[in-house]
């Protein structure tokens, strides 16, 4: 008898978060499976952790639509090598972490070749994009999601979908933290105040301006804060530190050390993603901004289904597609119990972060009030093992089909057709 041919798995994510989440989710598989093999598009993570990369695709993480114009040419080239490995060398599955717009298109692929598909951390189409259910209908097999009210909203809109949990927790729970760094600023006088202006070179572009403009503000009221600015690579460091310049602010800029800059702050200032996700962890307060050109918040309007566009609000959230959609607004009666105050804008708001940051810094009753509510919430939400769950049901996904007869390529299963 023939050795059982190992499990091969594509994987496809273009976000570094993402890049992440592949990793620890490859991480999991190897050790239920030492043999499988992991193959696609990814990032460095994914490629310490044993993924055989045919293109670091997080180097091309882009957002907005004349953008993704300008890459359209990389992106074809990206879809058709994966179609020419779906025809010769036929994968056991294709895993997809988030990054929609190109993950549609390898979807597409995967089920031309009757290659089956799992969606790890889905993207918030029930947030912004609800009409694209129907593409997840016809091009996924299985979505595994990372927030509890997805596996209830998938399932309604006729999606097979089941929670594994947010693996940010898995990779948050592993970290450690640079004790000699943490002690060097610990021994620093003042309260600290951490910039986390976004993991693409846009968001940098467009929040950071804002955030240094609070900063000043923050420096005129608080005049022993210390402002610090965690980079999500060498280069945005470096864009950083032209503006910090122009600026006139003594900021620290570093890389590779958001998790101790967290960790360390008394307050941070965030552009919106995951990153709540991470603050919520360490029970930090901070304002989130999401700045953006008044076209792109025109146009946002029409499709943007819920009234937060920060994770933790989402999940704490009674109503989570009301009939008053328009943005939160943090000066509104009761706004006090939404975690995190957040601007989805195109407007100046540097005035309005900088007086919560100026709050927390002057009032110590307020600032630990709402570090014991995220302390609350992170008991509640903040469970690791998202990576454990998604690699034990993919594999016993496979294995019982297999068992069922249908082969190690789900022979006998009737793609949808790709549209």
């Amino acid at each position: 008898m023939s050795p059982r041919k190992p499990t091969t798995l594509f994987f496809s994510a273009g976000e570094p978060s993402g890049d992440l989440h592949g990793a620890n989710l490859i991480n999991q598989l190897r050790c239920l499976d030492p043999a499988i093999e992991a193959v696609g598009y990814g990032g460095p993570h994914m490629a310490a952790a044993g993924c055989r990369l045919h293109t670091e695709l997080t180097a091309l993480a882009v957002m907005w639509f004349g953008r993704v114009l300008l890459n359209l040419p990389k992106f074809w080239n990206i879809v058709s090598r994966a179609d020419r490995f779906f025809r010769h060398q036929r994968p056991d599955a294709v895993v997809l972490i988030d990054y929609p717009g190109l993950n549609w298109w390898i979807a597409r692929r995967a089920k031309a070749h009757r290659i089956p598909v799992f969606y790890y951390t889905p993207p918030q189409i029930w947030a912004w994009a609800q009409w694209r259910v129907r593409k997840m209908r016809r091009l996924v097999d299985h979505v595994l999601c990372a927030l509890p009210f997805e596996e209830s909203w998938f399932r309604q809109h006729g999606c097979p979908a089941t929670f594994v949990g947010h693996p940010f927790f898995d990779d948050l729970r592993q970290r450690r933290l640079d004790a000699v760094f943490c002690q060097h600023y610990r021994s620093l006088p003042g309260p600290l105040v951490t910039i986390l202006p976004g993991s693409r070179t846009q968001e940098v572009l467009n929040n950071l301006p804002w955030f240094l403009k609070a900063g000043g503000i923050v420096r005129s009221r608080v005049p022993d804060v210390r402002l610090a600015l965690a980079a999500y690579n060498v280069q945005q460091a470096q864009l950083a530190r032209k503006q910090v310049a122009a600026a006139g602010l003594p900021v620290d800029v570093h890389v590779g050390r958001t998790a101790e800059l967290m960790h360390l702050a008394d307050c941070c200032m965030a552009c919106s993603g995951s990153v709540s996700l991470e603050l919520l962890y360490y029970a930090k307060p901070a304002v989130i901004l999401y700045w953006i050109n008044r076209l792109a918040y025109i146009v946002q309007g029409f499709f943007r289904k819920v009234k937060y566009i920060t994770l933790v609000n989402l999940l704490t959230t009674d109503e989570l597609f009301p009939e008053d959609l328009s943005p939160f607004d943090p000066s509104q009666p009761g706004a006090e119990k939404v975690l995190y105050p957040e601007y989805l804008t195109y407007q100046d708001k540097s005035a309005q972060i900088a007086d919560h940051i100026i709050t927390w810094l002057t009032n110590p009753a307020e600032r630990q009030a709402r570090v014991e509510a995220l302390s609350r919430l992170k008991k509640q939400l903040g469970q690791d093992g998202a990576s454990v769950r998604a690699a034990q049901f993919i594999l016993q996904t496979l294995a019982s089909r297999t068992a069922a007869g249908h082969g190690p390529f789900w022979r006998g299963y009737r793609a949808r057709p790709a549209a």
